[in-house]
C-alpha cells in the first residue's frame, strides 16, 4: 500500500472540511498539508497547516510538494462581492496553485468543479469553472480527475437561502424517471469520491459528472473496482 502526502486547498469549505476529516482517518495518507488563509484550529500529528496569502505565490510555491493535490477552493458571488473577486478566488488562486504543484512534480490532481461547467457557457459561474478545467488540463500531471457534482447538501458555516431551495427542488425532481442524477450529493460523498480518485484513474484525464460522482464515492477502498 502506497503511503501518500496530500496537499489541500479549500480545506475550510463544506467539502474541504469533510475531506480533511476523512484524510486524517485514512491510513494511506501519512501527511496532510493544508494551505489556507485561516486556520482550521485542528491539532493532529498528520496535519501540517500553512497559512498563506494566495496573492504572493513566491512565498508558498516551494512548499507545494506531495503525491496529490486536492482542490476544493471556491466562493459565492455574494460572499466575494463582485464577479472579479470571485474569478480571482475560483480561477486565479486555483490555477496558480495547480500550476505550482505540477511544476514541483506532484503527480496527481483532483479538482472539484461544477456540473455543466463550460468555457463557452453564457452563465458566468459555469464559464469560470469551464475555463479553469480547460487550463488545468494543459498542466503536466500524470493524472487529473475533475469532479462535477450537482447540488451539494451538508452543513455550511453560512446560510444560503437559494441553495436550500435548490436542494428541496432537486430532492423532488430526482424521484421522476430519468432524473435520479439530480439528487443532491452530500459534501462527505464528494470528499470520499476525491479520495477514491487517487486509486481509480483509468485515463490521464478523468471526469465524473453528476450521478457519476456518486459511483466514484462508492468505490471500494481496497480495490480499483466500482462497488
Amino acid at each position: 500500500m502506497k503511503i501518500m502526502v496530500a496537499l489541500v486547498i479549500g480545506a475550510t469549505g463544506m467539502v474541504g472540511t469533510q475531506l480533511i476529516q476523512q484524510l486524517l482517518e485514512d491510513d494511506r495518507f501519512e501527511k496532510i498539508r493544508i494551505f489556507s488563509r485561516r486556520s482550521l484550529d485542528i491539532k493532529h500529528q498528520k496535519l501540517e497547516e500553512h497559512l498563506i496569502n494566495f496573492d504572493y505565490p513566491e512565498q508558498w510555491k516551494g512548499l507545494v510538494r506531495g503525491n496529490v493535490l486536492f482542490s476544493a477552493l471556491g466562493t459565492t458571488l455574494s460572499k466575494a462581492g463582485s464577479k472579479g473577486a470571485q474569478f480571482k478566488i475560483d480561477y486565479k488562486y486555483q490555477y496558480q496553485f495547480a500550476k505550482a504543484a505540477s511544476e514541483n512534480g506532484v503527480p496527481q490532481y483532483v479538482l472539484v468543479s461544477a456540473a455543466y461547467a463550460s468555457p463557452s457557457s453564457k452563465i458566468f459561474y459555469s464559464r469560470m469553472k469551464g475555463i479553469l478545467e480547460k487550463d488545468v488540463k494543459k498542466l503536466s500531471y500524470q493524472n487529473i480527475t475533475i469532479l462535477k457534482p450537482g447540488m451539494l447538501s451538508g452543513e455550511r458555516k453560512e446560510e444560503r437561502t437559494g441553495e436550500k431551495i435548490g436542494i428541496t427542488v432537486s430532492n423532488l425532481l430526482h424521484h421522476f424517471p430519468g432524473l435520479k442524477f439530480l439528487k443532491p450529493i452530500s459534501a462527505a460523498s464528494v470528499a470520499k469520491a476525491m479520495i477514491n480518485a487517487t486509486q481509480h484513474h483509468p485515463m490521464l484525464i478523468n471526469e465524473y459528472n453528476l450521478g457519476e460522482v456518486f459511483t466514484l464515492a462508492d468505490l471500494n477502498k481496497d480495490s480499483n473496482k466500482i462497488s
